[in-house]
């Protein structure tokens, strides 16, 4: 399934779990498992479910049952020893963590509130605050809220597309445009999808991400075998690669910061070290970008 089908939400969170389990398990051979050959023509790509109960300790029946998510609330120790099986990293463990507790009665009682489509004034004037910085607020779906000047500058081949930005539809609607943009495109979209797939597990039932994702999925060959991949990243530090008009390729770090108590808006912002020749380049663009305002503002 590559999109978010409109669904009975309990089915829904069986179909993410039992989707996410099974693209985690074709990654893993049995020889990488440390299982001996089976002298058989195996059917998967890579461990069977009754191997993974094999290796995790728990019974075939039970394992099977969890994967469909017919089991709700297995204990931590179990879920440790199925993660351990199946590799998970650490945003994996805690997407697989989230997708089981949707599993539960309580939890589809509990409805997470909208993602906010509007900045607080104190984040605008922190953002203003941050002269000589480049920064950007994302909500969860990767919509752009607010950006100070240098961020503006930094993104405007995004922001120069029309309407309301959003990463996504920019880095797989406008491949051609976000492909000069980004010189490391793949990685970008690699992570973007992996972004967009934690916000799914958290809010299956956003109208806003279902619309996304369903544009996405049916535009975007290169989204869709992404998606499909059920691969998941958390907004973390990093360092992004961009080719501008006015200073040239260059890669920058960055830091992503939660600016409210829901945690559906990031803060990043690209931080050079001072001396550094991207540091340099950023001032330079910081020049650039004051001398067009006070041209623009003059005429």
């Amino acid at each position: 399934m590559f999109t978010l089908d409109v669904m009975d939400e309990k089915e829904a969170a069986r179909t993410a779990v039992r989707e996410f389990l099974s693209t985690r398990r074709d990654r893993i051979s049995p020889g990488d498992a440390g299982l001996p050959p089976t002298g058989t023509r195996r059917r998967v790509k890579g461990l069977r479910r009754e191997e993974v109960a094999l290796l995790a300790g728990v019974s075939p029946e039970y394992y099977i049952r969890l994967e469909r998510g017919q089991a709700t609330g297995p204990s931590p120790a179990v879920v440790e020893s199925i993660a351990a099986v199946l590799r998970l990293d650490d945003d994996e463990r805690s997407h697989l963590d989230r997708l089981l507790a949707a599993l539960t009665p309580e939890a589809r009682k509990r409805h997470k509130p909208a993602v906010k489509d509007t900045v607080s004034p104190g984040i605008r004037t922190l953002l203003d605050s941050l002269a000589h910085l480049p920064a950007v607020v994302f909500n969860s779906r990767l919509d752009i809220l607010a950006v100070n000047d240098l961020g503006r500058s930094l993104y405007e081949g995004m922001l120069d597309i029309g309407g309301t930005a959003n990463a996504a539809s920019f880095i797989f609607l406008e491949e051609y445009a976000a492909r000069r943009m980004f010189p490391e495109w793949e990685h970008i979209a690699d992570d973007t999808v992996a972004i967009l797939r934690i916000e799914a597990g958290q809010r299956p039932d956003d109208p806003a991400l279902i619309a996304l994702v369903g544009q996405l999925s049916t535009r975007s060959q290169a989204f869709r075998t992404r998606w499909a991949a059920h691969d998941v990243k958390a907004h973390q530090s990093g360092a992004k690669t961009f080719r501008h008009p006015i200073i040239g390729e260059i890669t920058l770090p960055f830091e992503n910061l939660t600016v409210d108590a829901a945690g559906d808006q990031i803060l990043t912002v690209f931080t050079p070290p001072p001396g550094s020749p991207e540091n340099d380049a950023i001032q330079l663009l910081a020049s650039w970008t004051a001398h067009s305002r006070t041209n623009h503002r003059t005429e």
